[in-house]
């Protein structure tokens, strides 16, 4: 692979890592972690995405949770990407709040071609989500904090 070191993530111009498998100081692509998990029948869901969207489907009106926030919750910590993966292949008459996801900032992330940034903040506003003049939201105010499911006594 041209232009990659070894143990080093391929990159774009501008320095940003690309799209694709890291090497390891073998040449040998690195384990990503298991996008499935075998559950019981009838449990959980099993597959990534299905523990993403059943999170982003918990995310009440009027709050938002940060994509890495999503991807903890769906038990992917630092897998914030694969969350933005799960919600774009979303179709577009979803039952599933994707536009309640936002960035690490509080903001609106870009997408690859504009539009659908007018629209979550349309929905967002309609939930009474409110943005500063620089078109954040304040995760302390209106950021999602789900209720940790309560310890059993010893």
């Amino acid at each position: 692979m041209a232009g990659a070191s070894i143990g080093q993530p391929r990159r774009r111009k501008g320095g940003r890592p690309a799209a694709g498998p890291m090497r390891s100081a073998h040449g040998h692509r690195e384990k990503v972690p298991s996008l499935r998990r075998a559950a019981p029948s009838g449990a959980e869901p099993t597959s990534a995405w299905e523990r993403i969207r059943a999170v982003v489907r918990r995310i009440p009106r009027g709050r938002v949770a940060t994509y890495g926030q999503v991807a903890e919750l769906a038990g992917l910590p630092g897998h914030a990407r694969l969350v933005g993966y799960a919600l774009h292949s979303l179709p577009e008459n979803t039952a599933v709040p994707w536009h309640r996801v936002v960035n690490a900032r509080g903001g609106i992330s870009r997408r690859a071609e504009p539009g659908p940034e007018a629209l979550q903040r349309r929905l967002l506003e309609l939930e009474g989500i409110a943005f500063d003049a620089r078109g954040r939201i304040d995760l302390r105010r209106q950021g999602w904090r789900p209720r940790l499911p309560r310890a059993e006594p010893a």
